[in-house]
């Protein structure tokens, strides 16, 4: 019963999004929903002590006038059309970790294109054991399902299609042209706004499921970073110094990022090499890699193959394959 009136409560929600800055009469939400207008006026004044300013007139209805600070599932899936990525959510308004609680989902049997999104994440994770955080409704946590019918040695390209589009996303909302360092850093100016970590669930041969995890710095104020992180990272606020709509950004991720999944599994990983390719910030220029294990390895990147692995040029002249790890500039 209560996770039934709190669903009523979201459809409402996000019916009052979708209409934006036109009222919806109680009578037509009573229909659209399936409840009676009552019930629409007691979730309307629940909304109200949540935190949301809905202007109620008579004979014309409600209107969204104003929104908490952060994201909701609400705004999250209003007007989205893609077919399959974020058409189930599960929203956590605090989480330790969307990638932890996203793999145990995958675990459980989460269907394809199903995502793990927070306010607030406490233990976020990044590669190679790095921690990753997140200011609460101020930038954006989430963790993506995906259920590929690929090899277990291609999901690894999983990572260059999604940083692909989290920089299409973020050129289309904040008008700027970020770069990607391999494999999962978006870059802009040498700072940091973009995290990806992918793991993958399989046995032998077969992929159950590939979660991908992505962290970026939306409304962080400039001067929250301090220290080492004062050259390393940035956010979309500091960088363009406007405020950005966390949930209008992770709808066109949502769709860009199916707009590029969907032809990659029916041609392959050629659609999304070049694209790749035209971001990258470390071809050509000597780097050093650094392997899980802790050995470094010093070359001139090459770019990467047709299967979507570091091609590195030794001193000798040899080309080394890289698979994963973290790369430095020289």
């Amino acid at each position: 019963m209560v996770r039934s009136m709190a669903k009523t409560k979201t459809e409402i929600l996000k019916l009052l999004y979708e209409n934006g800055d036109r009222f919806l009469s109680g009578q037509r939400i009573s229909e659209l929903i399936g409840c009676s207008r009552t019930a629409v006026w007691k979730h309307i004044r629940e909304l109200n002590e949540d935190g949301y300013r809905i202007e109620a007139v008579q004979k014309k209805g409600y209107q969204l006038k104003d929104a908490p600070e952060g994201l909701n599932e609400a705004a999250l899936t209003a007007g989205l059309e893609t077919e399959t990525i974020g058409q189930n959510i599960y929203f956590y308004e605090t989480i330790g970790s969307t990638q932890k609680q996203a793999l145990r989902l995958a675990d459980e049997g989460a269907e394809d294109g199903t995502v793990v999104i927070t306010n607030f994440q406490s233990a976020g994770r990044g590669r190679l054991g790095n921690t990753w955080q997140s200011a609460r409704g101020t930038n954006v946590a989430m963790s993506l399902i995906l259920r590929p019918d690929l090899p277990i040695e291609e999901t690894p390209q999983l990572t260059l299609l999604t940083a692909v589009a989290v920089a299409d996303t973020i050129e289309r909302q904040a008008g700027i042209h970020c770069g990607i360092k391999w494999p999962n850093d978006i870059l802009y100016n040498g700072k940091k706004l973009v995290g990806i970590l992918t793991e993958l669930q399989a046995e032998a041969t077969y992929v159950k499921s590939v979660v991908i995890g992505i962290g970026i710095n939306v409304n962080t104020d400039s001067d929250a970073f301090s220290g080492v992180l004062l050259t390393k990272a940035t956010s979309l606020k500091a960088v363009t110094g406007r405020t950005f709509d966390l949930a209008a950004l992770v709808r066109t991720f949502f769709q860009t990022f199916e707009d590029l999944y969907r032809p990659y599994l029916e041609k392959g990983f050629a659609i999304i090499k070049p694209l790749w390719e035209s971001r990258a910030v470390s071809l050509g220029k000597k780097i050093k890699v650094r392997q899980a294990d802790g050995q470094t390895i010093d070359g001139v990147a090459r770019g990467i193959n047709d299967e979507g692995v570091l091609m590195l040029e030794r001193a000798d002249h040899r080309l080394t394959r890289v698979y994963s790890a973290d790369v430095e500039w020289s």
